[in-house]
């Protein structure tokens, strides 16, 4: 089975006026730790949601110039038993590279099963074979 898990990160940045000023960085910051090993794994902002009137805030929360940016960081993870197994692997792989970053998962997705749509598609394949629907195969053409 093949999951993608969701990881949300707590990345602090520091000397930073404005929200958007703290993302660019802290995306930049978080790029840059965890490339070149690990240049498959997708960094967006992350949603913050206040508890009490459930409205979107930024992800970014500024006091005294320094910042602490909420970023998702989005991987697949393949060959897994089961959602648990996947986001260990996750967390010890992101994790590595992001020190003294907290991190927690946020969404762990199953993947549809690419073997059994091949299994399909070569068992619609030799039902069409079996039935003459297809070209011939071009050794076959030579005997001919």
């Amino acid at each position: 089975m093949d999951c993608r898990v969701v990881v949300e990160a707590a990345v602090p940045v520091y000397d930073v006026g404005t929200a958007d000023e703290a993302v660019r960085i802290a995306i930049s910051k978080t790029g840059e730790m965890l490339n070149p090993d690990l240049n498959y794994v997708e960094i967006n902002m992350g949603e913050r949601v206040c508890p009490h009137c459930h409205e979107t805030l930024d992800p970014a929360f500024i006091a005294a110039d320094e910042s602490l940016v909420a970023l998702e960081l989005e991987m697949t993870v393949f060959n897994v038993e089961r959602d648990e197994h996947a986001s260990r692997i996750a967390r010890k792989e992101i994790g590595q590279r992001l020190t003294n970053i907290p991190l927690d998962i946020v969404e762990i997705e199953r993947l549809p099963d690419e073997d059994a749509e091949t299994e399909d598609a070569t068992e619609t394949e030799a039902t069409a074979a079996d039935d003459g629907d297809i070209l011939p195969e071009f050794e076959e053409l030579i005997d001919e």
